[in-house]
């Protein structure tokens, strides 16, 4: 959420003129409505968004050439161990992460990391926070434009 907030502000940034008046120490901002309403449309997914705090285990970290077979070959082995657990593969820069499980407690996360400690040696349990899964079926797009989004 943050890097999409970062892009729409650097897009607005970018699709505005910015014409001050130094004397009279007004600012005026001209810039594509079109920019506005994106914006607008945004902070209202956000405002509906509901989210969580929780707890998944980080199984594991890799990099280098054949990372990410690693990682989906990693995450298969899990299901078929634990299949009522979810995994989560992330890519960050070179980096394929592996995050295991939806733990609502601290307490929790770590009981479960206890479990597979032996089986994935340097699981750490680390925060997160992810959303709460929505009935998106009542979503209506207002325009053919809005449904592509």
């Amino acid at each position: 959420m943050r890097k999409i907030t970062l892009l729409l502000c650097a897009i607005l940034l970018l699709c505005t003129n910015i014409n001050a008046q130094n004397r009279k120490g007004k600012i005026e901002i001209t810039g594509d409505i079109k920019v506005s309403e994106l914006v607008k449309k945004h902070i209202e997914f956000n405002d509906r968004l509901q989210t969580v705090k929780g707890y998944r285990i980080l199984i594991a970290s890799m990099s280098g050439a054949n990372s990410r077979n690693q990682a989906f070959e990693l995450k298969r082995q899990f299901k078929e161990k634990y299949p009522e657990v979810e995994v989560y593969i992330s890519y960050i820069e070179s980096n394929f992460k592996i995050k295991v499980g939806d733990f609502t407690s601290k307490l929790d996360a770590y009981v479960f990391m206890q479990k597979i400690k032996n089986v994935y040696p340097g699981t750490i349990s680390v925060d997160n926070v992810y959303p709460i899964h929505l009935d998106t079926s009542n979503i209506i797009p207002e325009t053919d434009d809005d449904a592509d989004l």
